[in-house]
C-alpha cells in the first residue's frame, strides 16, 4: 500500500552507517523489511531500502531519515514528499549471486594510501548487509577501525528469482536484489590510492604501459634494439606487474634513465618516442639551459614547478598514479658536478640539490621517469647517478653494420614506396660502406645523394629550370650514394683523411731493408691490434733522428690498418693550450676513440707535446702523466686500439720512464749508404742516368748521414737550377749540410 511521506535528516552517524533508512515503527507494521520510494515529480525513478526502526530519538510520524549519500542517492531534498510503497522480508525478491562494487574513501581529499585486505571487507560487508536489498549505483558508507571512511557504490549485480533456483538457471544481471549470506563480492578499487589486496579484488583489465602500437622502425629509430631491450627490463619491467605484486616485492620502480653518446646517435630521438611508446601523460620536454633563470631562486622553482603535476596526483591517487615522463635534453649544462662552475652565486649547486630531491628525497614520488640525455657523462655530478636517481645508464653509440642496415632502411621507406630509389642500390653494402656513421650522418647521407640525384634534372643555363619530366625520371641510384660518400658526409668518428693525406704526399720511399723492415714489424703490430683474443691495447713507439721519415711511416701504417677510427693527435693542434686543456683534448681524443670497435691514434712529435726544451730543460708533468695513463689504459671490453707515436728523442722519454709504456718500438734510421741514396734518386726523374751513375762514382766510398726527408727537400731544390750543374750543386748542397763528407772515406 502507497502512502506520502516528507524527507528529513538523518540525524545520527551511527544510523548513517546502518546503510539503512530510518523510520518511526507506528508508520508502518511491524513485519515491515523495505521500502520503495517513487518521486511525486519523476514517478518512473523509484529506489529500494532498507527499513530501520529506532525507539529513542526516532524520526517524528509521517517522516523518513535520510542520510546525505542516501538523499544525493534518490535525488531528495529535505521534507521532500515522496510516494513509499512498504514490504515485509518475506516478499519475494531476486536473490544476489554476485555483486560487484567499487571502495573509495567517502572524503576525496589527498589519500594516505591504504591497503585494504578485500577477503576481511566481503566477510564485514555480509555480516553487516546481509538481507539487504541493494540496488545498482547505491552508496553505501563503511567504517574500518583503522580506516577513514569508505563509500562503497554498487556498480553491477547478478541475481536469480527464488522459485528458479533449483531449476539450474543462470544468474542475470538485475538492478535490484537481496544480499544472501553466501553472496559473492567483488571489489575494485576507486581514483584514489587505496590498494585492494586479496582474493576477493575484481581483475581489472590493466590498461599495458607499454602502447601496443608503437614500433620503432615507423617512429624513425634504428640499431638500438640491445638498448632498448636493456632500457625496458631495467625501467618499465616492474610498471607491467599489478601494483600489488610490486608491493609484495618491496619494489620501487626505477625513477631515471641516463642517456650518453656521441652526437647523432640518436639519444633525443629515443627519448623523445619514449613518450609515444608508453601509455603515459603527455612528456614535458625542457632543454637543460631553459632551467636557468637570472633571478635568485627561479632556477630552482623551475625545477619543482616540472614535478608539481606528479606531485598532486600521488598525494591523490597513490599506487594508481599516471605515469609522468620529463625528459632533459642537454642534462650537463644544469647537473654539473657541484663545486666545479666558478662564481659566488653557487646557482648551479642549487638546481641539481632542486632536482636531487625532487627525483629522490625525503618526500620521494613513485610517479616519475626522469630522462636525461649529454654527450658528457663526465661533466655530471656523481650524487645524480647513483641507484635511485638516474640509475638506468645507457650508452648510445656508433650503430653497428646491422644498425647501419636499419636506420638505411628507415631512411630511404619513402623512396622505395614511391619508386624513387634505383635497383643497383644495395644497402647492405652501403652499410659496410658506412663504418662509425651516426644515424644523423647516415640520414645526413640520403639527404645528399637525393640531392645529386636531383641535380642532375635541373638546367643552369640563363636561369634555374628543373626538367619537365623529372617527376618520372627522378631516381636516386648507387652512383649518387657513393658521390656522397666520397664527397659530401665524412664521419665525425672516421678516419682523418685528409691529415693522413698530407704526411703522405711524398709517398714512401722504400729505400733500404730498414724501410721495409719497420712496414712489415708495423703491419704485423696492426694485426695483433685487431685479433680478438688479445688485450685489446697495442702501443707502438716509432723512434729516429729528425728528418727521417718517421711521421709519413706512422700514417702509412695507419691508413694501411682499414681501422674505421684513425685520429691524429698533433702538437700543430694544441698551439696555444694551456696544460689543463691540453690534456682535455688528448684525453677526448682517447675517449672518441673508445667508442669505435678498431681505432689507431696517431700521437706525433711526442716530445713537442710534452712541452719539452732542451734548454732548461723543461717539459709538462701533467701531460706526461696523462699520456703515460692512457698508453697504457686498456679500452673497454671489446674495443680494440692501435696507439702509434713518433719521437726525435728516444733518450729524453727513457728518461721520464715512458718507453716501458710501449708494446713494441721501432728504430727509423737515416741514410747511410750511398746505394740507400741512390736508391731514391731513382725513384724520381731529376737525374739523367749518366748522373746518377757520375753522383755514385762520387759520394762511393765515403760517409752520407742524411734523413729521407732532409734528401727530398735537397731533391726539390736541385729540380729548380740548370740541368747542367744540377749534380754539382745537389753533392755541394748535401756536403754544406753536412749530410756528405767528400773528404772522408768509408773503411
Amino acid at each position: 500500500m502507497m502512502k506520502v511521506f516528507k524527507a528529513v535528516k538523518c540525524s545520527s552517524d551511527e544510523w548513517a552507517l546502518t546503510n539503512c533508512v530510518v523510520a518511526n515503527e507506528e508508520d508502518f507494521r511491524s513485519d515491515t523489511k523495505y521500502i520503495e520510494i517513487q518521486h511525486q515529480i519523476k514517478p518512473n525513478q523509484k529506489f529500494w531500502f532498507t527499513l530501520l526502526f529506532i525507539k529513542n530519538n526516532c524520526p517524528p510520524r509521517g517522516c523518513i531519515a535520510f542520510s546525505m549519500s542516501q538523499r544525493e542517492w534518490g535525488q531528495l531534498s529535505i521534507n521532500q514528499p515522496i510516494n513509499v510503497t512498504s514490504y515485509p522480508e518475506n516478499t519475494t525478491i531476486d536473490f544476489l549471486c554476485t555483486i560487484e562494487a567499487e571502495i573509495d574513501y567517502y572524503n576525496k581529499k589527498p589519500g594516505k594510501n591504504d591497503q585494504i585486505d578485500t577477503d576481511m571487507m566481503a566477510r564485514e560487508f555480509l555480516s553487516r548487509l546481509t538481507d539487504h536489498v541493494l540496488s545498482v549505483s547505491q552508496p553505501l558508507l563503511f567504517h574500518l577501525s583503522d580506516k577513514p571512511l569508505l563509500i562503497i557504490k554498487i556498480k553491477c549485480l547478478e541475481g536469480v528469482n527464488p522459485q528458479d533456483i533449483n531449476s539450474g538457471s543462470k544468474p542475470r544481471s538485475i538492478q535490484y536484489g537481496k544480499c544472501l549470506s553466501n553472496t559473492n563480492i567483488r571489489f575494485h578499487g576507486g581514483s584514489t590510492s587505496l590498494m585492494l589486496l586479496g582474493k576477493a579484488k575484481c581483475q581489472e583489465q590493466r590498461v599495458s604501459i607499454i602502447n601496443p602500437d608503437f614500433n620503432f622502425n615507423k617512429m624513425g629509430i634504428g640499431g638500438l634494439d640491445n638498448e632498448f631491450n636493456a632500457i625496458f627490463r631495467r625501467a618499465f619491467a616492474s610498471r607491467v606487474f599489478p601494483a600489488e605484486i610490486i608491493e609484495q616485492l618491496g619494489c620501487k620502480h626505477v625513477k631515471g634513465i641516463l642517456l650518453y653518446g656521441p652526437p647523432g646517435t640518436g639519444k633525443t630521438l629515443m627519448a623523445r618516442q619514449i613518450g609515444q611508446m608508453l601509455n603515459a601523460r603527455e612528456p614535458k620536454i625542457v632543454n637543460g639551459p631553459q632551467i636557468l633563470d637570472k633571478y635568485v631562486g627561479e632556477s630552482e622553482a623551475n625545477v619543482r614547478r616540472l614535478f608539481a603535476d606528479a606531485e598532486e596526483e600521488e598525494k591523490t591517487s597513490g599506487a594508481k598514479s599516471g605515469l609522468h615522463i620529463i625528459i632533459f635534453d642537454e642534462i650537463d649544462a644544469i647537473c654539473k658536478a657541484r663545486g666545479s662552475v666558478g662564481g659566488n652565486t653557487g646557482v648551479h649547486d642549487t638546481v641539481v640539490n632542486q632536482l636531487l630531491a625532487k627525483i629522490d628525497g625525503v618526500e620521494q614520488l613513485n610517479n616519475i621517469l626522469v630522462i636525461g640525455m649529454t654527450n658528457r657523462r663526465d661533466m655530471i655530478d656523481e650524487a645524480l647517478l647513483r641507484p635511485g636517481r638516474l640509475e638506468v645508464q645507457m650508452e648510445i653509440s656508433l650503430p653497428d653494420e646491422k644498425g647501419r642496415h636499419q636506420i638505411l632502411n628507415i631512411h630511404t621507406t619513402r623512396m622505395k614506396e614511391f619508386e624513387k630509389i634505383a635497383d643497383d642500390v644495395n644497402m647492405e653494402e652501403l652499410a659496410i660502406k658506412t663504418k662509425n656513421f651516426s644515424g644523423a650522418e647516415l640520414e645526413g647521407l640520403v639527404r645528399a645523394a637525393q640531392s645529386t640525384a636531383m641535380n642532375r634534372l635541373i638546367k643552369a643555363d640563363n636561369k634555374v629550370e628543373v626538367d619537365p619530366e623529372a617527376p618520372e625520371k627522378l631516381k636516386v641510384c648507387r652512383d649518387d650514394f657513393l658521390h656522397a660518400l666520397e664527397h659530401d658526409i665524412k664521419p665525425a668518428f672516421g678516419a682523418s683523411a685528409e691529415a693522413l693525406e698530407h704526411f703522405l704526399a711524398r709517398g714512401i720511399i722504400t729505400w733500404g731493408p730498414s724501410v721495409s723492415g719497420i712496414l712489415e714489424d708495423g703491419s704485423l703490430l696492426t694485426q695483433q691490434a685487431r685479433v680478438t683474443d688479445t688485450s685489446g691495447l697495442v702501443s707502438v713507439l716509432i723512434e729516429g733522428p729528425p728528418n727521417s721519415g718517421k711521421t709519413a711511416l706512422a700514417a702509412m701504417l695507419a691508413k694501411d690498418s682499414n681501422f674505421p677510427f684513425v685520429k691524429v693527435c698533433s702538437p700543430e693542434d694544441m698551439v696555444g693550450f694551456t696544460e689543463t686543456a691540453k690534456c682535455l683534448q688528448i684525453r677526448k681524443i682517447f675517449d672518441d676513440a673508445y667508442r669505435s670497435q678498431l681505432s689507431c691514434i696517431l700521437v706525433d712529435n711526442i716530445e713537442r707535446l710534452l712541452d719539452y726544451g732542451s734548454i732548461g730543460p723543461r717539459y709538462s708533468n701533467l701531460t706526461l702523466q696523462a699520456l703515460l695513463v692512457l698508453l697504457k689504459k686498456q679500452p673497454p671490453k671489446g674495443k680494440k686500439l692501435l696507439v702509434l707515436c713518433t719521437s726525435s728523442r728516444k733518450q729524453v722519454l727513457d728518461e721520464m720512464e715512458m718507453l716501458s709504456a710501449f708494446t713494441a718500438i721501432l728504430h727509423v734510421p737515416n741514410l747511410s749508404q750511398p746505394e740507400e741514396l741512390i736508391n731514391v734518386l731513382d725513384n724520381f726523374d731529376l737525374f739523367t742516368k749518366q748522373d746518377i751513375h757520375k753522383i755514385y762514382n762520387q759520394i762511393s766510398g765515403h760517409k752520407v748521414f742524411i734523413g729521407i726527408k732532409k734528401l727530398l727537400a735537397l731533391i726539390d731544390m736541385a729540380r729548380q737550377t740548370d740541368p747542367k750543374v744540377r749534380v754539382i750543386k745537389f753533392l755541394t748542397k748535401m756536403e754544406e749540410e753536412g749530410c756528405l763528407d767528400l773528404g772522408t772515406m768509408i773503411h
